[in-house]
């Protein structure tokens, strides 16, 4: 068997396979479009043909939801040999600007509804309206037939160029641009061998059947929704059932509820809604796995959905720069609780002192680094920015503190970036987080109503500052902490009122805006 070693050409003999299966359902219309492999495949394939003749450049734009348009643009560029880069169009416009420019793209795949609802959206002057060239194409049936017969005829060397002129491997296959939570977004490219390798590994482990149904309502321009949600079940003839946005609850779980979906992906964030909307019993009651990702599941949450959908929830870790799956839980494994799972076949970890950046045994705890197929190769032309998270033997730097257990579990423990060094202690926020949290009385569903910020102090280094959504008296927090056991460096003195606490499309914390609260809040004093 010829290894893979390109996206588009592997894409294309998977559809193939799946000519008489219904592989994409898409419920963000009035009425459901089902697509079938064969007929998917022809219209990328014609539509490949119209990028080719109408978009020069390597790089184009997707600023397209899940969805019949949003997948069938992303295949079409890649059986171009194009590289499609779905720009977060909640990015706000400086951003979007910022990632156009470095990415070179002048020009996206997107549809009249698209443009009318992000008036702010820089569009550039190439626009190709993908809703427009669908009805089109739907007007022509007999046409449209006859091309989808074709593609069950003809030989693949017939409709495609020929394998050995697919370049694939190391080049790039997408380009994706992290969260800009923290700076400028970085453009993170994946190559064919990273995107195929990570879709090889999360197959490897057997956990999906082929008649298996996943919902598929992630943003493209997330790499959970790109490989995940989009590309792992194209790439295994998986039914992919569509809806515009994990936050269209009333969507998804008609999608779930009458598709008798098997799989729910999400971060424990968007998941939350679930509980609040879905009827016990009856909206869930065909799903069998939730896979979680993106960010960490709060304590108990896991147990919560379990109980309430009678499935398995499975925790997974990852990042944009790893394709981006790097551990998973196993449903039929008895997992330590709390552990984000075991590492994928092909991943090697190694942890790093946080002070002195030397090696520590795995079980120890420190700075996260990973090797494997699925790492990038680097930031789009940013050398510096390379080389303080990638070193010359291939090992990723994640900025994540964690370690791995003596069954191989591993245990992330946040951000280096959510920890204070105060007075020669590391001081981890999302841990004081919590507790502030279960002070206030929010409940696990809700959004986060607080957030902690460590600002600079000239006497011990930083300070920490909390920013919340509700009231709260310092020194009654103080003592409600310190009866906890927190020691005094850990507990926040200065305290900000806000109407609410800034977070990303995914639900992460904004944490480049909570810090220019806390530093304007610090400036006033």
């Amino acid at each position: 068997m010829n290894p893979k070693i390109h996206l588009g050409y592997e894409l294309y003999r998977s559809l193939r396979r799946g000519f008489f299966k219904t592989l994409l359902v898409d419920y963000g219309q009035p009425k459901p479009i089902r697509l079938k492999g064969g007929v998917l495949l022809a219209l990328a394939l014609d539509l490949a043909k119209e990028i080719k003749k109408e978009i020069p450049g390597k790089r184009v734009g997707v600023v397209l939801p899940p969805g019949v348009a949003g997948v069938l643009s992303n295949v079409a560029l890649l059986l171009a040999d194009k590289s499609p880069v779905n720009l977060n169009f909640t990015f706000g416009s400086k951003n979007l600007r910022y990632a156009m420019k470095k990415s070179g793209v002048d020009a996206v795949l997107s549809a009249s509804l698209m443009q009318e609802k992000f008036p702010q959206f820089p569009w550039p002057p190439n626009v190709l309206d993908i809703g427009d060239w669908l009805r089109e194409k739907s007007r022509k049936k007999a046409e449209l037939a006859w091309e989808t017969l074709l593609v069950l005829v003809l030989p693949m060397r017939l409709r495609l160029k020929p394998r050995k002129e697919f370049e694939g491997n190391d080049s790039e296959g997408a380009l994706l641009f992290t969260s800009g939570s923290s700076g400028n977004p970085k453009g993170v490219v994946l190559s064919h061998g990273n995107l195929l390798a990570n879709c090889d590994q999360i197959a490897g482990l057997e956990i999906f059947s082929s008649t298996d149904k996943i919902l598929a309502n992630l943003p493209l321009f997330h790499s959970f929704g790109f490989t995940v949600a989009t590309i792992l079940p194209l790439m295994n003839r998986l039914t992919m059932v569509c809806a515009p946005s994990p936050l269209d609850l009333r969507t998804s779980l008609r999608a779930v509820r009458s598709e008798a979906v098997q799989v729910i992906l999400g971060t424990p964030t968007f998941l939350k809604g679930y509980l609040r909307k879905a009827k016990k019993g009856e909206d869930l009651k065909s799903v069998r796995y939730v896979i979680a990702g993106a960010e960490k599941t709060p304590s108990g949450f896991k147990e919560k959905w379990e109980s309430f959908c009678n499935c398995s929830y499975l925790e997974g870790y990852g990042l944009t720069e790893t394709s981006p799956v790097v551990s998973f839980n196993l449903p039929d494994s008895i997992s330590p609780l709390g552990s984000a799972g075991k590492l994928l076949p092909g991943v090697e970890i190694r942890t790093l002192d946080v002070e002195t950046e030397r090696p520590l045994p795995s079980h120890q705890s420190g700075i996260l680094c990973f090797r494997g197929p699925n790492v990038f190769g680097g930031y789009l032309d940013s050398p510096e920015e390379t080389n303080q998270v990638l070193d010359k033997d291939g090992w990723f730097r994640t900025g994540d503190l964690g370690r791995v257990d003596d069954r191989g579990y591993l245990f992330v423990e946040g951000r280096l970036s959510r920890f204070s060094k105060i007075g020669g202690e590391m001081v981890p926020h999302e841990k004081i987080e919590r507790e502030v949290m279960e002070f206030l009385g929010a409940k696990q569903e809700e959004h986060q109503v607080c957030a902690i910020v460590g600002i600079e102090d000239q006497a011990k280094g930083e300070q920490l500052v909390l920013l919340t959504t509700r009231p709260v008296e310092a020194e009654v927090l103080r003592d409600k902490l310190s009866g906890r056991g927190f020691p005094n460096l850990w507990i926040p003195k200065r305290i900000k009122l806000i109407e609410e606490i800034p977070s990303l499309s995914t639900g992460k914390l904004d944490l480049r805006k909570i810090r220019e609260l806390a530093e304007a809040d610090h400036e006033n004093k």
